[in-house]
């Protein structure tokens, strides 16, 4: 409080005593005439224009009327890019590297050899195959002509036994012819099982050449070795002259025309996200994309409890490379919010954030909101009524049940 206005003030009171209750001894000490009824107006006009301390306690601040508006809810993400798909292509063979190497940033399309081995005999052994089938092939016939030459057989023995019996019921012959020939027909049946087994080993023993033949091929496929889809080397193929083993690496190829953003969302906000919702992301180069979920996860990480999410976005240039970093925005449900000032928010007695707002009978409140997104024009709360005054400048200057004198500004929209 200045000290001027206040001995103003002080000597405008003195005037008006004198004035009011001893103007005659005023008068009389002057010499003046008695003063008039206007002129006794026209000092309690000048009195009322002096500044004087308000009578009330209450604590003046600064407050808008506030109405909740519905927004466009969004999950704020930090995440990186990803490549579609990446692998690294190894041998599965022994064998030398013959191929011309390529190198890495190379695009190169599905089937394209990356390396390819030196046969060495493997050649001869896919001839090798190659015979052993044809003669195993070759013995089917000879066998399966066995196996009729076994069935006439038997069909002789069966007429020579029908024959022996009949002569032996009647007499004409002995029973050791009969006995003989129940012996031939035996004899007979028995070769008929052996032509049928040579069958049997005549056709597995096909069945074992092809499974040579297709081993020796298969071998050869395997020295040369081709990109499984589409996309850019990562990494030079191997040199030539390598001796590579089973599992030796050839090269890395990774597919970027479609590229992942990979965030990571915390249990409070995983039910907000769904497969399918548009999601946008602004990468460090200032560059923002669109795309949608595609996956959420639906087991959290142990460590840090969040869900795994993934957008797919578009990247046909190849723009987007794979790690760069992310702020990814993913689409929900429009909630009420109210769209308060920074300086507004406030933190009780136990830390909890919130703001004051001027209550009835303007009476300061305390109360605590969450925060659902930060934008330039301020941040959107919610857990306020749909109708509210909140104190925007002196709410640090009051506690609950204090009163206040509020002067309104326009609110923010």
């Amino acid at each position: 409080m200045k000290i001027i206005p206040v001995i103003t003030a002080l000597l405008v009171l003195a005037v008006l005593y004198m004035v009011v209750f001893e103007r005659d001894q005023l008068q009389a000490f002057s010499g003046a005439e008695p003063t008039t009824e206007e002129q006794a107006a026209t000092l309690a006009a000048t009195a009322e224009s002096v500044p004087q301390e308000p009578a009330s306690d209450a604590v003046g601040v600064v407050a808008m009327h506030s109405v909740a508006q519905t927004i466009d809810s969004a999950v704020i993400l930090r995440g990186r890019t990803e490549a579609a798909r990446q692998v690294t292509v190894a041998a599965e063979t022994s064998g030398l590297v013959v191929s011309e190497p390529l190198r890495k940033g190379a695009f190169v399309n599905a089937g394209d050899t990356v390396c390819r081995l030196d046969p060495g005999t493997r050649e001869a052994s896919l001839a090798e195959a190659r015979a052993r089938l044809a003669e195993a092939e070759g013995r089917v016939p000879e066998a399966e002509a066995g196996v009729l030459e076994a069935n006439a057989r038997v069909a002789e023995a069966e007429i020579n036994l029908n024959a022996a019996q009949k002569l032996s019921e009647d007499g004409f012959a002995s029973e050791t012819r009969r006995v003989s020939a129940e012996a031939a027909m035996e004899g007979a049946t028995a070769g008929v099982q052996r032509a049928r087994s040579a069958v049997a080993s005549a056709r597995a023993g096909i069945e074992a050449a092809q499974a040579a033949v297709a081993t020796a091929e298969r071998e050869i496929d395997r020295l040369t070795i081709v990109a499984p889809f589409s996309g850019l080397l990562e990494t030079d193929t191997a040199e030539l002259g390598t001796l590579m083993q089973p599992g030796t690496p050839c090269a890395t190829i990774i597919q970027l025309n479609e590229i992942k953003l990979v965030g990571f969302v915390p249990e409070a906000d995983v039910s907000k996200v769904n497969v399918g919702a548009m999601a946008g992301a602004r990468l460090t180069s200032g560059e923002e994309v669109r795309g949608r979920v595609t996956f959420r996860s639906r087991s959290a990480d142990e460590l840090t409890r969040t869900f795994r999410v993934e957008v797919t976005v578009a990247n046909d240039d190849l723009a987007i490379s794979d790690g760069q970093t992310a702020e990814i925005l993913i689409a929900s449900d429009g909630r009420t919010a109210h769209l308060v000032a920074q300086s507004s928010l406030t933190l009780d007695d136990d830390g909890v954030l919130g703001v004051r707002i001027v209550g009835e009978g303007n009476i300061a409140r305390f109360m605590p909101v969450t925060l659902l997104r930060d934008t330039s024009e301020g941040v959107w709360v919610t857990g306020l009524p749909e109708m509210v005054d909140i104190i925007t400048v002196g709410q640090e200057f009051v506690v609950d049940g204090v009163a206040v004198a509020p002067t309104f500004t326009e609110a923010k929209g």
